[in-house]
């Protein structure tokens, strides 16, 4: 049975590693510094933070993955935007329909938002075929940012 729990601190050890390899992996075509990504579990495991959740995707109470979201409002569609910022599953776990499942229960969990956001690389066919099971659909736009990491 897939269950969802909050990330706590204690889940350091455990999740960190996959957050590591996620950024190891073809879902990012970018390097990301070490303590970005510790900064990054410290504030998905911290009730007190606002605006990333930190959730551990667990089946049968077996740590299978993790997920970090965020919300916003898009001007674009009116309302809430629930923006899926890391997926990641364990490779033990894939193939076994968890990732759709995933995916309907974010909805689930969020049924006031009028979009759900994620970013995928187009080397990351089995997440692009995923996402595209579960409805998403490609909306092309060209990302600019300004980074302004302390």
């Amino acid at each position: 049975m897939l269950t969802f729990r909050s990330l706590t601190p204690e889940d350091h050890d455990l999740v960190l590693p996959m957050v590591q390899d996620f950024y190891l992996s073809d879902a990012v075509d970018h390097p990301v510094d070490n303590d970005i990504l510790e900064r990054s579990f410290r504030d998905a495991a911290d009730p007190a933070e606002p605006l990333l959740r930190g959730l551990l995707v667990q089946w049968e109470g077996q740590p299978a993955g993790y997920i970090y979201v965020t919300q916003c409002y898009a001007a674009e569609v009116g309302g809430r935007c629930v923006f899926i910022e890391e997926l990641y599953l364990k490779p033990e776990f894939r193939h076994r329909g968890l990732g759709v499942q995933i995916m309907a229960w974010l909805e689930e969990e969020y049924p006031a938002a009028y979009r759900f956001r994620l970013e995928v690389t187009q080397v990351n066919q089995g997440a692009v075929r995923l996402y595209q099971k579960a409805g998403y659909q490609f909306l092309r736009y060209d990302q600019m940012i300004l980074d302004k990491i302390k």
